[in-house]
């Protein structure tokens, strides 16, 4: 039978519906019936993309004897992380405090009102690879709750408190009150300069993580300090990560991350997240440098989000799993007999030699020359034996060594890989796809929005760009239709199956404003910035602590929370915090409200000039640090869209690389008198004689107009150059 999941909305709890074990989504329910029965909580949070958390389960949670233990001596709990961030930061900071590592699932034993006793990530069965088995510490902390009950209490008390005062929102900061300036950004350029992989990209070594807000850190510092250093490590990082495994070089996108140190051997999960960001990071990459080769990047990944992961209303959905479905024969020998299931890591993304030879006949050494194909496989680490005699496809050779060793022109190679590409395409097609998360997140969904919407706004003559526009513009309508409230201008944080559910988090918020603002500075329609401002209100309302400063990640609203937390760190996803920064500013170069640039400060100054020597913990708040010290510059193109004397304008903005400059498109006629009822200052800018006319303004204060590409490029760069930003 069914348990209590079974009435969810959460991929990740249906996923756990069958299971033995009784299950309770969190709630009173659960916490009533630990009291009642005076039992410990047993908590299992993960999410439904999440490998080990698969394993896990098909291991412990679908085995009878496992799940008796459960059912006897604990009250068990699934958490959906993707759903509940704000449960999952309390315990999860709870597990690196006491173990010193986190990650997913995540096992947590808490006392009935919710105080943590014991915790860490995946457990196997029993005791092997040096963990000790789940079973033995079910038995154990059922054996000291049932016995040693007054030292377990009293230790719940003492990491509690331990918990509010390392999570506390007061700590002292010796410079607190002070915004860092230039030399944070300079320390923080060194930072990650001692970290860097000068051999293969990246910061440090396996597993390596695709972690966009450093990249675009290190990109917005170059064009802050012209730091070439800085700029060298982003474009270097970005290249490795394009060719290597963890790009998938069949269908597009990017997978989680890369279990070895050279991005060749990827987890094979794709979130949204990634996918949005590292759009965001490659459309900088290629400003910053003029390589075309970064937009195709981007332009790659926004096809495969476009096509495997948007809904018919054009919201998006949040992830594919790294497993999939194999046949039993194709199932590695190595593989120890628990292990063998149904699915595989990577079953969907990775191929055999024979594969390879079969679809290329006399064409199967060039495709494996490009490709990196083995008779015996090519992953550089299997810890699990998943990958035996199995390729992942990289960029092994250019196209041009690939032409010299096949003794072939380099047009033939290119026409032949991009035939191979859609040929590999349609073989894989026939397999068996991994399981689509299709719940809608609302911060996520603010992500991909600005990627989508930046990319309309940067690669002009892309014949794609009004695709991406209004991909853009659907997502964020549908998630205006699904989840916002326009009576109290509230957000849901999730919808799935017809149903929004789950108060929105600060980074809800954060994210879907970011989203909307890029949404405007890409059209130019002021429904978007109106909209933006009432998401960053609500935000304010809810969130932004006025005593001390800083965002809260929570409404507070939920007393089955343990703690309230400020979210700081810049990790797979950048904190609230630190999107807000930037929102503010960027709001505050719009519309000139001295307050959103107020609260911003008081936000910076919560982190003193210690910033830049945290900068690989909050690498996205310090390149906040480099819109703060840049004075407000903004540019108007008055034109109709896609005739070629506005694009040519927007082309000459694109081809300057200025991070902190906001734009819009201003169209003459009715939408610019829509504007004009929002921004005042843009009513009066007229279109020279008929043609396209730029405006570029430096705190409001708007040059003449120019219609002359050149002479405007040569505007925008002389209002963000490095030399002309002030400093403090």
């Amino acid at each position: 039978m069914p348990n209590r999941l079974a009435s969810e909305k959460s991929p990740y709890l249906l996923q756990h519906a069958d299971n033995p074990v009784d299950w309770h989504p969190w709630g009173e329910a659960a916490f009533d019936r630990a009291r009642r029965e005076d039992k410990p909580i047993f908590v299992s949070i993960g999410y439904s993309t999440c490998h080990w958390c698969h394993v896990m389960a098909h291991e412990s949670f679908e085995d009878a004897a496992i799940a008796s233990q459960l059912n006897r001596d604990f009250v068990s709990i699934k958490i959906d992380r993707e759903e509940r961030p704000d449960i999952d930061r309390v315990y999860m900071t709870f597990v690196q405090m006491t173990t010193g590592a986190g990650g997913w699932p995540m096992s947590v034993w808490l006392t009935p009102d919710r105080k943590p006793i014991f915790g860490g990530t995946y457990f196997p069965p029993s005791s092997r690879w040096g963990r000790p088995g789940f079973s033995e510490v079910l038995t154990e902390i059922a054996r000291a709750w049932r016995d040693e009950r007054r030292r377990l209490l009293e230790s719940a008390d003492t990491i509690s408190n331990r918990l509010r005062e390392a999570t506390g929102a007061d700590e002292a900061v010796p410079d607190r009150g002070v915004v860092a300036g230039r030399d944070a950004v300079d320390a923080g350029v060194k930072a990650f300069a001692e970290a860097f992989d000068v051999r293969h990209g990246g910061f440090g070594g396996a597993p390596k993580f695709p972690r966009p807000s450093e990249l675009l850190f290190l990109l917005q510092a170059s064009a802050f300090t012209d730091d070439r250093r800085a700029r060298a490590m982003a474009v270097e990082s970005l290249s490795a990560m394009a060719r290597g495994g963890v790009r998938d070089h069949v269908g597009g996108g990017f997978h989680r991350y890369s279990v070895d140190g050279e991005w060749r051997v990827p987890h094979f999960e794709k979130m949204l997240y990634d996918q949005a960001q590292l759009v965001l990071a490659y459309l900088e990459a290629g400003q910053a440098t003029g390589d075309p080769f970064y937009a195709t990047v981007a332009e790659d990944t926004l096809d495969y989000v476009l096509s495997d992961l948007t809904d018919s209303d054009g919201a998006f959905f949040s992830a594919e799993d790294a497993d999939s479905a194999v046949p039993e024969a194709s199932t590695p020998s190595s593989l120890p007999a628990s292990s063998v299931h149904s699915s595989r890591e990577g079953a969907f993304y990775v191929w055999t030699a024979a594969e390879i030879d079969r679809l290329f006949g006399d064409e199967r050494s060039l495709v494996r020359r490009r490709f990196g194909i083995e008779d015996a496989g090519n992953a550089l680490a299997d810890p699990q034996g998943e990958f035996e005699n199995q390729n992942i496809l990289f960029l092994a050779q250019t196209i041009e060594d690939v032409a010299v060793r096949e003794s072939r022109p380099v047009d033939d190679v290119m026409r032949v890989l991009a035939h191979a590409r859609q040929r590999l395409y349609d073989a894989r097609a026939d397999r068996p796809r991994p399981h689509l998360d299709d719940k809608v997140i609302t911060a996520w969904n603010g992500l991909m929005i600005a990627a989508c919407a930046r990319a309309a706004r940067v690669l002009v003559d892309s014949p794609r760009r009004t695709e991406w526009r209004r991909a853009a513009e659907r997502a964020a309508s549908a998630v205006r239709a699904r989840l916002w409230s326009a009576a109290d201008r509230r957000l849901w944080r999730r919808y799935r199956d017809g149903e929004a559910g789950i108060d929105g988090f600060c980074e809800d918020y954060a994210c879907l404003a970011w989203g909307v603002l890029e949404l405007f500075q890409a059209t130019g329609d002021p429904t978007w910035l109106t909209w933006a401002r009432e998401i960053v209100d609500t935000q304010t309302a809810l969130f932004f602590d006025d005593r001390d400063g800083g965002w809260f990640s929570t409404n507070g609203a939920d007393a089955s929370v343990l703690l309230r937390l400020k979210e700081d760190y810049d990790g797979a996803e950048p904190a609230a915090s630190s999107v807000t920064v930037r929102n503010l500013l960027t709001l505050s170069h719009l519309v000139g409200d001295a307050s959103l640039r107020d609260r911003a400060g008081r936000t910076l100054e919560r982190y003193g000039a210690a910033l830049g020597r945290i900068a690989r913990v909050m690498p996205m708040m310090l390149a906040n640090i480099v819109f703060w010290l840049s004075p407000s510059a903004q540019v108007v193109i008055v034109g109709a869209r896609d005739e070629e004397g506005t694009r040519a304008l927007e082309r000459a903005v694109a081809a300057v690389y200025a991070p902190t400059m906001t734009q819009m498109p201003v169209e003459p006629g009715p939408s610019q008198q829509a504007i004009g009822q929002v921004l005042p200052w843009v009513a009066a800018m007229p279109a020279a004689a008929g043609r396209a006319a730029a405006y570029v303004c430096r705190d409001f204060a708007c040059q003449a107009p120019v219609t002359d590409p050149s002479a405007l490029a040569a505007l925008v760069a002389d209002a963000t150059a490095p030399r002309r930003i002030l400093q403090v």
